[in-house]
Order: C-alpha cells, then sequence, then structure tokens
C-alpha cells in the first residue's frame, strides 16, 4: 500500500497523454494542502488533484468535484494570477523519485510568453506543491519549510529548488551490471530490504513482488542466493525497469475479501489467492483504492462506540450468566433436603429428646444416611425445617433456571448485532444497527424515536449475489433486514440458510418455485458461512431449509427464528468466485 516511484511513473504517463497541450481553466484549493486543477484538452475537462496532505498525499485525475471555500487561500490566488489560461507543455518525472514536474507557459503582464512549473512531491508528512518560475527558483509553495524546520532544504519564496539528497539512493535507470554484482547484492539484508535501501522510487511491496517473480523469497538475504538467482533478479528488475521507460503500465487493485488491500502500477502475481481488479488508469486505481479504504475506515470508526457499548453488555451479561450458574449449582442438593424430611417424618419415632442426629434407612436407594437433628425442635418441626430448605431452593432453581434462559437469549442477540457490526458496509446499517439498540433498551435515544412518528429508517438493502446458474441470492446484514429478508421478500418455496448455532446473516435462494442446482445451493451456503461468526472456521455446519417452515415466535427478538426440520451441509467461508451484483 505505497504510492512508489513505479506509480508516479504511471501517473506522469498518464497525465502526459492526455493533458499536455492542455489549458488550466479553473484552479482551486478546497484543501490547506491541496489543489484542484481544471484543464481543457482535446475538448475533454479533467479535474485534477494534487494533495500534499502529510497523512496522505496523492496525485490523481478524478471526475468527481469538489467544494472550494469562498475565499481562496493565497497560494491559489497566486497561481491564479500566474497560472490561469496557462498551456501544459509536458509533464514529467524526476528519475523514479516521487517528484512529478508540471511545466506550463503564459503570458504575463507584458505580453510575453514564460514558462513556469508546478512540482509536486508525494514525501509522506514532508510532502508539498512548489511554484517555480523558468529559472527554477522558488516562487511560492503550499507549505513554507524554513531551517528551523528542516535542516536539508529551505522551500521558501527566492530560494532555488532542489531534490533532497534520499539517503544516497540510486536513479535503478542507470543501474549497471558493476554496481548490481559489486555493490546492490553485498548489503548485508534481505533481498526486498536492499532492493528499497539502494533504489528510489521502491516500495517494499513492489521489491517482493520482483523477487516473487524470480521464485524468491523477498526476506530472504542477499548472501543467501546462489549466482542464477542473482542474475535472474537482475533480469526481472530491469524488465519491470523498460515496463516503466516504455509506459507499459498495468494498474490493478488486489482485494482481501471486500476491503482493498494494495495496489500497484503492475500486477501483483505473489498474492495468488487474492482477488485482483484490474483497472481502466492509474488514476482510477489511485482514488478507487483510497476511496473504498477510507470508506471502510470511516465505518471502522463510526462503528467502535456501537461494538465497544455492545461489547460491554456482552461482558457484563457473560459474567452475569456466571454468577447465576453457580447460584443454580447450590440447588444441586435440593431433593436431599425433601427426603431428610420425609425419613424423618418416617423414622422420629425412634428419637429421643436429647439426639441431635437420625441414622436411618434411605428407603429410595436402601442407603444408610445420618441426619442432623435439632433437640430444641420437635420432630414436625425438624422435617418442615428440611421441607422449607428444599421448596426455597426448589424455588431459587426455577426462578435461576429461567433467568439463565433470558441472559443466554440476551448474549445470543448481543452476539448477533456484534457479527452485524462485522458486516456492516454503509453508514445506513449502522444508524439500522444502533436503532436496534435503542429498541431493545440497550442505549438510550438522544432524540425523537424512529418508532413514535420521528425521523424515517434509513433505506438500506441486503447484499445481493448472483449464482452461477443465474439464481438471485441475498443476504441480510443485520437483524432487522434478515426479519424483512425471511419474512417479507422471500416466499414459501424460498430457500433459507443460516449457520448453525452461531451468529450470522440470514440469507435466501429466490427460487421462482423451482428447484436451483447443486452448485446454487452450495454458493447460497459459503454465503451463510462467510457471513456469520464461524467465518475464520475452514468449513461451517449450514442448515439449510424452505422458507415456509421458518418461524417467528411472538416477542422474540429481531433476527430471532425457529425451525424444527432441516437440512444441513458442510461449506467453506470462501465467496470470492460468488458475483456480487451491481
Amino acid at each position: 500500500m505505497a504510492f512508489d516511484g513505479f506509480t508516479m511513473a504511471a501517473l506522469t504517463k498518464e497525465l502526459s497523454d492526455k493533458l499536455t497541450e492542455g489549458r488550466l481553466q479553473k484552479i482551486a484549493q478546497p484543501e490547506p494542502d491541496e489543489l484542484l486543477l481544471t484543464i481543457k484538452n482535446n475538448r475533454t475537462n479533467f479535474r485534477l488533484v494534487l494533495s500534499a496532505s502529510p497523512s496522505l498525499p496523492l496525485i490523481y485525475l478524478t471526475e468527481e468535484p469538489k467544494t472550494s471555500p469562498l475565499t481562496a487561500p493565497n497560494f491559489c490566488m497566486l497561481l491564479r494570477k500566474h497560472l490561469n489560461g496557462a498551456r501544459i507543455t509536458g509533464v514529467s518525472q524526476y528519475g523514479l523519485e516521487r517528484v512529478m514536474k508540471i511545466e506550463l507557459e503564459n503570458l504575463n503582464e507584458l505580453g510575453d510568453l514564460v514558462n513556469k512549473s508546478l512540482v509536486v512531491e508525494i514525501m509522506g508528512k514532508h510532502s508539498n506543491i512548489i511554484f517555480l518560475d523558468e529559472t527554477g527558483q522558488i516562487i511560492d509553495s503550499i507549505k513554507h519549510v524554513s531551517s528551523l524546520v528542516s535542516s536539508v532544504r529551505e522551500v521558501l519564496p527566492g530560494r532555488d529548488y532542489f531534490i533532497p539528497n534520499t539517503k544516497d539512493k540510486h536513479n535503478p535507470y542507470e543501474l549497471t551490471t558493476e554496481q548490481w554484482m559489486q555493490e546492490v547484492v553485498q548489503q548485508p539484508v534481505s533481498v526486498a530490504k536492499g532492493l528499497c535501501n539502494y533504489f528510489t522510487g521502491f516500495s517494499y511491496t513492489l521489491a517482493h513482488e520482483t523477487a516473487f517473480r524470480c521464485h524468491i523469497d523477498g526476506d530472504a538475504p542477499f548472501a543467501s542466493l546462489t549466482g542464477n538467482q542473482l542474475s535472474n533478479l537482475l533480469n526481472k528488475l530491469r524488465e519491470l525497469l523498460d515496463q516503466s521507460k516504455n509506459g507499459l503500465f498495468a494498474p490493478e487493485i488486489v482485494f482481501e475479501g471486500k476491503e482493498p488491500m494494495e495496489f500497484a502500477a503492475f500486477p501483483l502475481t505473489m498474492y495468488e489467492t487474492l482477488e485482483h481488479r484490474p483497472q481502466d488508469s492509474m488514476s482510477a486505481a489511485v482514488e478507487t483504492f483510497y476511496r473504498e479504504k477510507e470508506t471502510i475506515q470511516r465505518i471502522r470508526q463510526k462503528s467502535t462506540d456501537l461494538r465497544k457499548n455492545v461489547t460491554t453488555l456482552l461482558e457484563r451479561n457473560r459474567k452475569k450468566r456466571g454468577i447465576q450458574e453457580k447460584q443454580l449449582r447450590d440447588t444441586e442438593k435440593r431433593d436431599h433436603y425433601k427426603i431428610y424430611g420425609e425419613l424423618i417424618h418416617t423414622y422420629g419415632y425412634q428419637l429421643t429428646p436429647e439426639d441431635t442426629s437420625l441414622t436411618c434407612i434411605n428407603y429410595y436407594d436402601n442407603t444408610e444416611v445420618t441426619i442432623t437433628i435439632d433437640p430444641t425442635l420437635t420432630v414436625s418441626e425438624n422435617a418442615n425445617k428440611y421441607f422449607n430448605r428444599y421448596n426455597k431452593l426448589k424455588r431459587t432453581f426455577e426462578a435461576v433456571s429461567q433467568q439463565i434462559e433470558e441472559t443466554n437469549e440476551l448474549i445470543q442477540h448481543l452476539e448477533t448485532i456484534l457479527t452485524a457490526l462485522d458486516i456492516a458496509r454503509q453508514e445506513e446499517d449502522l444508524v439500522l444497527i444502533k436503532q436496534e439498540l435503542i429498541d431493545s433498551g440497550y442505549m438510550r435515544s438522544h432524540g425523537k424515536n424512529n418508532r413514535k412518528g420521528g425521523r424515517s429508517m434509513p433505506k438500506s438493502s441486503p447484499l445481493h449475489y448472483i449464482s452461477s446458474d443465474g439464481y438471485d441470492i441475498y443476504v441480510g446484514k443485520n437483524n432487522y433486514q434478515n426479519d424483512q429478508l425471511t419474512f417479507k421478500t422471500a416466499t414459501g418455496n424460498d430457500w433459507w440458510f443460516h449457520a448453525k448455532q452461531a451468529p450470522g446473516s440470514h440469507v435466501i435462494i429466490k427460487c421462482n418455485n423451482e428447484e436451483p442446482p447443486v452448485k446454487t445451493f452450495e454458493e447460497a451456503a459459503s454465503l451463510a458461512a462467510f457471513y456469520s461468526a464461524n467465518k475464520n472456521a475452514d468449513k461451517v455446519e449450514i442448515d439449510y431449509i424452505q422458507k415456509k417452515h421458518v418461524k417467528k415466535p411472538n416477542g422474540s427478538k429481531p433476527g430471532f427464528v425457529v425451525y424444527y426440520t432441516n437440512y444441513s451441509m458442510m461449506a467453506a467461508p470462501d465467496i470470492s468466485n460468488i458475483k456480487e451484483a451491481e
């Protein structure tokens, strides 16, 4: 997940092809460290995002507009003064550095053509956008860097621009065989680390990918490689560099499930088991990757409080259940006290006023038993004392058994909510989960209750997949959706799936009164396994049955159902080959 030199090379090629000879129509600064340039070229408008954000510095073309502040910042006003209507004469990269130069030509106040340039540096927290004149002198920058901030380089108006020395790294385009054998492979480090340490523009991801293409472990030290392996590694490295020089990029994003994991300017063949999605352009790869990543992170962040509440409630109720189970164990001897009372009634005539115990035969199992007797009480009173103790423990047993049942139901419900938080993809999903917590009395509502004429519930659709045989399969993302899906969307002959004795989604195959093929059943079972609390298991047992046999008890919690006959199958929680509907 790195914006490396090859990503910059791919973007440079893309922007050069699309923007060269284009005219700069609009300049906006939607964020303090971000520019949005609108360029018209070949009757097409392009939006170019240049971000020097310390947390997420990026360059990409986008179709999404951005809101700008009413009053433009000083840097934006300066660029408008010098560059409005300017022609882009070229886009270039400094070697394989993460530095791009956009060259522009425009008329000055005297009507003379002058050349200026925007330099975009993608360097983590040191990222910057710098405006240069024709001599390479800094006119201004989006971030000023004084000598107090950096002893390496000042970025201030009037200073000469230069790229700081990146730890004596070398331009890989200039690599010779002698350098490779005498310097690169002599490093006492791993292959991946050595490539990143010696060359500019290399990320660990691409370094590992280069090694993988040679069937070499990227974590293996150079010293462990044979001569043939070193030679193959050099050849693969040169192939990659030649592709970059010639603009032969094939950007893609690698997904793990629904979450983007990596992106690169070249196919990442080392991720053999993950989903690879080729992209139309490097801009599309960058924008899609970070948008998807941001969405997931935002959902996770917003779900943190809900997850904390649910987890706290779960822990509290599990402790409560532990106490209740101890109370239940304390009632296990209740029947003994009943028998003691009966035996005292039967054999009490043998007792003398001084006796403190009664030894007799228990006629239920023919064993001898000794019963403690209170000599201050009559025989009848001693018997009643044991009967009272029995009745008390019996009442305790019945009450605690009921309490344990209620606590178990509550724990099961909370576990389903926790699973729903893992499945949530949109903010609307979180709103529904929060509403369920409020409706169930686990949380207080801080606004109008949606159930009492307040805001309407947000629209949130279940997940929709298409089986390999063309059948629609729907997956509920939370308990409210599960109820809606099972009892409103599904008809009697549709097939219903759920992970056996585990929190998870209701899964429905829409059959249209047909019998789906076996493959569709297997795919629905895999979806039920994946969207359950057991998704990390190798195999998950799945119950399935026609929807008409699934019932919802009166007064039960959302998502809770019962069924008395069902089929079962084992399914792997792998849905990589199941197509999600657009």
